[in-house]
């Protein structure tokens, strides 16, 4: 019986350290802005391919 309270207890605290870690990254701005950054990485991606490809056709 002893080992359910422990366990009990042991996952309440690892669930308690994952909510503090989410409050944080709440907190801290890392949800703001989910959806600039992907298309970022995707525009930037594009637009240097197609330049450096129309260079080397010419």
């Amino acid at each position: 019986m002893n080992v359910i309270i422990i366990l009990i207890l042991a996952s309440l605290g690892v669930a308690l350290m994952f909510l503090a870690g989410f409050v944080w990254a709440v907190r801290s701005g890392q949800y703001e802005d989910t959806l600039t950054p992907s298309l970022r990485v995707l525009a930037e991606d594009s637009q240097g391919k197609i330049s450096e490809t129309t260079s080397k056709l010419k």
